[in-house]
């Protein structure tokens, strides 16, 4: 009887097992559905990165670079002017010409003391992910008349964040660096170029938009993110305005979160904006026709030389690093190596990024003070090290790098480990990880000619 009672029992949990694994199955085939899935793929995502970031928190996540070797130094020194394999930030010139031959002097006109530009056409970032690159670079240029969008520019270059056959708006690419913009306007709007400079400041903004020139920046800010964290994170901003009366930009704001000012015409005083600024060494960025390109250069005064503009922005960094504390003093050092990477200075590069991280590592273990996705948006250290011989820091820049995301969807952190892991004869690694950068951002460049200069079909 004991004996037939437990063939009964062990008989109803095999059934109860294979109901829940029956549930389990049906539930899995109803999320692959096309629309449910396109409504809880994000939702699943998002709780996997909660649970990743747990376990792993980003912030605590810390680069510590080796000291320079004598091998370095001496590579480093012969390797000074050497191009970097990336694609290089291209100054902007029409193909069918060689460009204004204008003498650069800042104008003289007086400005007037408060200005904002008309026929701006606001577009935000909502509905796609990471898109603040394509929204913003879409209003400056169809502040010229462009007839395109938001989704133009990001099916070009952050085709992994596109909307699938699925529904679902992808989410495998985090930025989209200043040049990859450069380069598609270049290459992809009729008429139109782009230029990028270090070392801004108030007053060529001011003289730029007073004149009718826009200009897309790009600066940190410290928003709530989408594990409910208030956290530091780089961001486009498309300055149309200025009030020196009341000491503000006015700036369109493709990013607005819930409860916060609509994002069109938003106001910021100059010294929060700068303070945002500073991370990014303070770099802008112009849209213009080819033929306003004499009279842009002429209101950049000395910033139309790119040269110039570099060792500009070294000196604004050597004088914050004296006068600068905390995390403010960091993101000094992280632009004295940025410059010094503009100049192709890549042994004093170095020695800059070396003190950032040090002073990264010192600061408060605090998420809401470290800007751990600093690496997601600039390559800086990347090249230095790179071009110093410093094939592990790079390596092991980009593994710390990885800590800080809930996956690996960096493609610049994939193709310069690969680029280092290649100098140090693993190439099997190196081809991996190219593959990983194109399996993220398909079809990207810098990535597939790696591949075929190694004989392999990306």
């Amino acid at each position: 009887m004991r004996f037939i009672n437990f063939l009964r029992t062990r008989s109803k949990l095999t059934l109860g097992l294979l109901g829940v694994a029956l549930v389990l199955v049906l539930a899995l085939g109803v999320y692959f559905l096309p629309p449910v899935h396109a409504r809880l793929a994000w939702r699943v995502d998002e709780l996997r990165s909660k649970i990743v970031y747990f376990f792993n928190p980003p912030h605590e996540a810390v680069f510590q670079p080796s000291e320079q070797s004598l091998l370095g130094t001496i590579v480093a020194q012969t390797m000074q002017a050497y191009q970097t394999p990336a694609p290089p930030t291209r100054t902007p010139a029409p193909v069918e010409t060689t460009g204004p031959t204008v003498e650069p002097t800042a104008t003289s006109t007086p400005l007037p003391t408060t200005f904002e530009l008309t026929g701006i056409k606001y577009e935000d970032q909502h509905g796609r992910n990471n898109y603040c690159g394509p929204a913003n670079f879409s209003m400056a240029l169809n502040y010229w008349g462009w007839n395109g969008n938001r989704d133009v520019i990001g099916q070009a270059l952050m085709p992994g964040n596109n909307i699938g056959k699925d529904g679902r708006v992808g989410n495998s690419d985090k930025n989209v660096m200043p040049y990859e913009l450069q380069d598609f306007i270049i290459q992809h709007v009729p008429g139109m170029t782009a230029l990028i400079r270090y070392g801004g400041d108030v007053d060529v903004l001011h003289r730029l938009v007073a004149s009718g020139f826009p200009v897309v920046v790009e600066k940190g800010i410290y928003e709530k993110d989408m594990n409910g964290n208030v956290s530091w994170m780089g961001h486009y901003a498309f300055v149309t305005g200025y009030d020196d009366s009341t000491q503000e930009f006015i700036y369109q704001d493709t990013y607005h979160p819930e409860g916060a000012p609509p994002g069109p015409n938003r106001r910021i005083s100059y010294e929060q904006f700068i303070d945002g600024w500073r991370a990014f060494d303070y770099i802008f960025i112009v849209v213009y026709p080819y033929d306003h390109e004499a009279q842009v250069l002429t209101l950049l005064g000395d910033h139309a030389d790119e040269n110039w503009a570099a060792r500009h922005a070294l000196d604004i960094a050597e004088n914050e690093v004296n006068t600068l504390t905390g995390v403010n003093q960091y993101f000094a050092w992280f632009n004295q190596g940025t410059s010094h990477v503009a100049l192709t200075e890549y042994a004093d590069a170095a020695s800059a990024y070396d003190q950032a991280f040090q002073l990264y590592a010192d600061l408060p273990g605090d998420e809401a003070l470290r800007p751990y996705r600093m690496m997601w948006y600039q390559t800086g250290p990347y090249r230095s090290y790179f071009f110093s011989g410093r094939y592990m820091d790079v390596v092991n820049l980009a593994n710390s790098t990885f800590k800080t995301i809930s996956s690996p969807i960096l493609e610049e952190s994939l193709y310069w480990r690969a680029q280092a892991e290649y100098m140090l004869g693993d190439t099997k690694s190196a081809v991996a990880d190219y593959r990983a950068a194109l399996a993220i951002h398909p079809g990207w460049e810098p990535a597939t000619l790696a591949l075929q200069d190694l004989g392999v079909v990306p």
